[in-house]
């Protein structure tokens, strides 16, 4: 593993065959300087290469940023050294477990052993995980939410430690993108640095600071959009340029973001600080993650503008260096480098792309999304790994980019090869080699659960041994409300508690002994959820319940709650006749919070459960949430075998009219071989007899007669071997082209199985959301539990 500091990323591969050779694939690093460009359509094993290469880089301990706008790099922390089934069981999705109807004990099980398998196939194992685990420090960022570590962006505004004079252009470029991003935030539309007079003051008013060294906050940006420190802008006076009263306005909208409340936790936790995000205070490597699967697209982009421009400042108070220094990850760049919009990322990117080798600082940008991308702006792309794509028009459009980055490229080679490729099968080209390769990817060392939620953070923090945020202690009384538990401590009273008449109270038993028992209270919920969709045509009915053992005030974790096998019969309404009851919170006395809750569980619904609809256009199959994804697969591949045998015949059908013409023709070419062979032999023999003949008289000193019969003769037999050559001529051309025919034949039968093997992964899987109106409640109120 990362043997001569090269990373292992798989091994080659014989696409011919369909098979995995032996050789290694491995990549040097230092190539990472010149940055790396990866993409593949969903499901052509992407993620499971960029994972890989991530690990490979931790090991060789180098550092890394990693932007995952998905929630699947946070899989990066899945590291299970024992590969002990209960390590997984916490991350099994438990809607696929029940679709396979299994328990989630079985599927760990299953897991764990496929893990196990998967590595030892690939010659790593449970050392290597453990080497990676140690090798760097990991933590998740949640930039805009306090559930895992919230980013500071204050930081942003601090005056660089970089000199203005010999970094203006640098500066005004970082200036210019942190004030697009901000004004697009609060909610302008389309800023034009040259042109938008907003934009045109705020970058001013930093300029103006920065250039004396001092820092501002939005705070003293605020305040000085109305007074500036300057009274001229260009050739007019600033209130010309800008009335007061418009300033004012301006003012009072960036007043109204900071004052927000969803404001406070972008001012709190860590500072954007790119050196500590890339090492501990005693030097070790950092993996850091940034989660932003919670953000709308102006956050994100918001905070992708201010993280790439505090990775360039960082970078330049750097020194040169060949080595790759550090790593910086876009998990897709659709959006933020497009072919002809310029949002407030993209000069950054394009910077970066530019003169970030210089510092030993590699971009690897990864899309499914290749239609979408400014290859201009990646001419400076060293290194390109493309998976399988989606549609021809992605392909065509990739080898456009690919031509205009590399002249050198042959793009029917390429285009045969990229249309070739399977799941986890990449084509690799690096400038830095001399020609391009085929090769599957590694078996990863984490666990690929999926795209992970922001209520899992936490926990995948706490592998890590990060400790969950705390926030500042006035933070902590502004919310001392919101997550007050039920006291377990309250001694229990033959007493039930009074509760408002309109709620529901249920009793659930789940042990049975003699003499009273003590219940404690809980919120249960259950819903019947109706998922309708025409095409393709889906009625799916399920149930959601869930059973909330500490309520909070506000703010349940309704994922963490779920129970999918609640048996709703077992909800009592009639209370057991000798039983004890603690006490409820003050807040669960209260009607409006019951009804607050119920309102919250729905829309909690309506905004995160989803069900899956899986279709194979190319294979015409297609099956509801009922189907498993295993089952549809099974289904796929009884479809595709279905299809290949029709190809297969089809296709010998074809070649079985030319294999006959051609078996005719070096029929009826072999009986005149036989008789121009028969024909020549003859004539050899008559010249023969003449020659010997003529031999005998001329040693007895006869007479020599017959001369000419026997020049004649001879002129008859080499008549005889041409036309005996030129038939066996065509004789072989004939049964060249009957092997040419049953190899054309032979290799295209095998481009059909490549071509429906393939159809096999190329599933559309639809999420469907419920309406408001399809979620029903039977059940919602107090539960108490003994």
């Amino acid at each position: 593993m990362g043997k001569d500091r090269q990373f292992y990323l798989g091994r080659l591969f014989n696409l011919k065959k369909n098979a995995i050779s032996n050789d290694r694939l491995t990549y040097d690093p230092s190539d990472l300087t010149t940055h790396a460009i990866i993409t593949g359509m969903t499901g052509s094993g992407k993620t499971g290469l960029c994972v890989g290469l991530l690990e490979e880089a931790a090991l060789q301990g180098i550092p890394a940023l990693i932007i995952d706008p998905k929630g699947d790099l946070t899989n990066l922390v899945l590291s299970f050294p024992e590969l002990a089934p209960e390590d997984f069981a916490p991350w099994i999705d438990a809607d696929n477990a029940r679709r396979e109807k299994k328990t989630i004990a079985e599927v760990s099980e299953k897991t764990a052993a496929l893990w196990k398998n998967g590595l030892k196939d690939w010659g790593l194992g449970s050392k290597d995980i453990q080497t990676l685990k140690d090798a760097v420090d990991r933590t998740i960022y949640t930039p805009g939410s306090t559930v895992g570590i919230p980013v500071n962006i204050l930081a942003s505004f601090e005056a660089p430690s970089i000199n203005w004079d010999k970094n203006e252009e640098a500066l005004r470029e970082k200036i210019s993108s942190t004030v697009t991003a901000l004004l697009t935030l609060v909610g302008l539309k389309n800023i034009d640095p040259l042109r938008s007079r907003e934009h045109i003051l705020l970058a001013n008013i930093i300029e103006y600071h920065w250039q004396e060294g001092k820092s501002l906050d939005l705070m003293d940006l605020i305040r000085q959009t109305q007074t500036p420190p300057f009274d001229q802008l260009g050739a007019f006076s600033l209130n010309d340029f800008f009335p007061k009263k418009d300033r004012i306005e301006l003012a009072m909208l960036l007043n109204n973001f900071l004052a927000s409340p969803s404001f406070q936790s972008w001012i709190e936790g860590q500072p954007l600080d790119i050196e500590r995000m890339l090492y501990t205070p005693d030097g070790k490597p950092r993996h850091t993650i940034f989660y932003l699967a919670h953000l709308d697209d102006t956050e994100r982009m918001f905070f992708i503008t201010l993280l790439y421009a505090a990775v360039e400042t960082w970078m330049r108070k750097q020194r040169g260096t060949g080595d790759l220094r550090a790593l910086i990850y876009f998990d897709e760049i659709h959006g933020y480098l497009p072919p002809v919009a310029n949002p407030p990322s993209k000069p950054l990117l394009i910077r970066l792309l530019k003169t970030a080798r210089a510092f030993g600082v590699g971009l690897m940008l990864t899309t499914q999304n290749p239609v979408d991308v400014d290859y201009k702006a990646l001419s400076n792309a060293g290194t390109w790994m493309i998976g399988r794509l989606q549609t021809d028009q992605d392909k065509q459009r990739l080898l456009d980019g690919l031509e205009s980055v590399s002249g050198e490229i042959k793009r029917s080679e390429f285009d045969r090869l990229i249309s070739s490729l399977g799941k986890r099968v990449f084509l690799y080209h690096n400038v830095h080699e001399k020609k391009p390769s085929i090769f599957h990817t590694r078996w990863v060392m984490n666990y690929l659960a999926g795209p992970l939620t922001i209520s899992q953070i936490p926990d995948l923090n706490a592998l890590t041994g990060v400790q969950a945020f705390t926030p500042e202690s006035s933070t902590k009384e502004k919310r001392s409300a919101k997550t007050t538990h039920i006291r377990s401590t309250d001694k229990p009273t033959s007493m039930k508690p009074s509760l408002p008449g309109t709620v529901q109270e249920y009793f659930y038993s789940a042990k049975t002994s003699s003499g009273k028992q003590k219940y404690t209270p809980a919120l249960v919920a259950v819903a019947e959820v109706r998922y309708l969709r025409q095409r393709p045509p889906v009625d799916f009915t399920r149930v959601i319940s869930a059973i909330v053992e500490n309520p909070l005030e506000t703010g349940q974790m309704w994922e963490n709650a779920i129970l999918p096998d609640l048996d709703t019969r077992k909800l009592l309404t009639k209370s057991p006749g000798s039983a004890k009851f603690t006490s409820v919170s003050e807040f669960m006395k209260k009607s409006s919070w019951w009804s607050a809750q119920e309102k919250e569980f729905e829309h909690w619904i309506y905004e995160t459960d989803t069900v899956s609809v899986r279709s194979s256009k190319a294979l015409g199959v297609s099956a509801g949430p009922e189907v498993s994804k295993e089952d549809f697969r099974a289904q796929c591949r009884q479809a595709a075998g279905k299809k290949l045998k029709e190809a297969e015949n089809k296709l010998e059908s074809k070649f079985k009219t030319k294999q006959t013409t051609l078996e005719n023709k070096i029929e009826r070419q072999e009986i005149k071989v036989d008789k121009y062979k028969k024909n020549f032999d003859s004539r050899k023999l008559d010249t023969a007899l003449k020659v010997g003949e003529s031999l005998l008289n001329l040693v007895a000193k006869r007479k020599l007669t017959g001369l000419s019969t026997s020049s004649t003769k001879a002129r008859m037999a080499a008549d005889a071997k041409t036309r005996l050559k030129e038939a066996e001529t065509v004789l072989e051309n004939y049964q060249e082209d009957l092997k040419t025919l049953q190899e054309d034949l032979s290799d295209q039968v095998l481009e059909l199985k490549h071509k429906w093997e393939h159809a096999v992964d190329d599933i559309k899987e639809v999420k469907i959301s419920p309406t408001k109106q399809n979620i029903r409640i039977p059940h919602f109120g107090i539960v108490w539990k003994n």
